[in-house]
This record gives C-alpha cells, structure tokens and sequence, in this order.
C-alpha cells in the first residue's frame, strides 16, 4: 500500500513511516525541507519536498498520484500564531483533502485534535487551533470522493508506547503517546470500515488492533 503523507517530517508521521516500512508498504512524506529527506529515508520513507501553505492543488495532486491512501498530520506546532494555525491546520488540510479527490485517493486519514470545533470561541493562538482543526474536519467530511476516518488524539506525550488504547466516539480528555498514535493510525489504514467516523483516542486497556477492529464494527 503506497500511503502519502502530509507533515512527512512530523513527530507522529516519522513513526508512522517506520511502522508501514515495517509492514511492508510504501510510505511518501511531503515536507517543506530538503534538509528533512535524509531522516525520511532513515524511517524507510520516500520524500516530496512541497509547501503545502503555497503549492497548488494540481502539485499536490501529482504528489498523490498512484497512492492508496493520504494522511494529513501536518500541523503549524507549538510557538506558531493564529495565523499559520489557519494556514496549516486548517487551509493545507483542506488543499490536501481536494488534490486526494482529485486525484482519486479515497482512503483519508486527518489527525485533528481533541475539542475541535469550528465554532469555538475565544481570542487565544489555542482557540485559533482549535477552530482551524474543527473547520478541516467539516472540510473533509464535506467531500463525497473520500473516505474519511478523522482521529482527534488527547495530549500527546513522548512516553513509549503500550499498544493500549481507548478509541470510541467521545473518550474524554487524557493523555496518549505519539507511538500509540501511529499505531492506530497504521491499523486505521487497514480497516477501510472505520470511513465515516470521528474518533477520539487516549490511553486505556484495549489492545490497538482490538480497539480498531471493536470500533469498525460498531
């Protein structure tokens, strides 16, 4: 499976990339830098270099072209302003959601954010994240040539992993390592009945692969 990635040089697309190179598939991450390709390949990765805050939707699709899945899992990190909270958590998400339809990948996957809301109110840099990642959501779920799962994890730790894990609906807030984030991520990729849901995830009990397999049958 040949899965392009946005945010390719990210905390949780680098293990991402580890855990499908390990599995046998094919991971691409797009990332801003040249100078990001060489841990890219160190995670058995492939790299575009693109800006997804300036490139076109028809660059991005090109990017995307022969992929059987796209994951967004770019985000504008910690220190940024409101406005690259708009620019990349919300508008590079967006771009990236359109050049998949338009160059026909179904699968999509967004990591967005626990409390995502479009709606929100409040004049803080974290209630501008929280709008942007809710307004991408919307975005996403708005486009009939998708088939969208959206994971919206609690506070990410660098803890290890456990490999265990609450994924439902609506979890509550709580903790959750990057590690345990791609891992359910990867099982996501695997489970194309898990389109058309919103997820929360924290830490919990429930083994990743039993948590995925619980949820897609629900």
């Amino acid at each position: 499976m040949r899965v392009v990635i946005a945010g390719g040089h990210g905390k949780i697309a680098l293990r991402l990339e580890r855990l499908l190179a390990a599995g046998g598939h094919e991971p691409v991450g797009i990332i801003r830098r040249p100078e990001q390709e060489a841990d890219l390949r160190a995670a058995g990765a492939q790299a575009v270099v693109l800006d997804l805050e300036s490139a076109s939707v028809g660059e991005v699709a090109a990017a995307l072209e022969g992929a059987d899945a796209a994951v967004f899992a770019a985000g504008a990190g910690p220190g940024s302003g409101a406005a690259r909270k708009d620019s990349v958590d919300r508008a590079a998400a967006v771009l990236f959601a359109e050049a998949a339809e338009a160059a026909r990948v179904r699968r999509f996957l967004i990591v967005s954010s626990m409390g995502a809301d479009a709606r929100h109110q409040g004049d803080e840099v974290f209630d501008a994240y929280r709008r942007a990642k809710g307004a991408a959501d919307d975005a996403v779920r708005a486009r009939p040539g998708l088939d969208w799962t959206i994971l919206r994890p609690g506070m990410l730790t660098d803890d290890a992993g456990t490999g265990l894990v609450r994924l439902e609906a609506s979890t509550g807030r709580g903790p959750i390592p990057r590690d345990d984030v791609a891992a359910v991520l990867a099982e996501l990729l695997e489970t194309p009945a898990t389109a058309g849901l919103t997820l929360e995830l924290v830490s919990g009990s429930v083994p990743v692969s039993v948590a995925v397999k619980d949820i897609a049958g629900n």
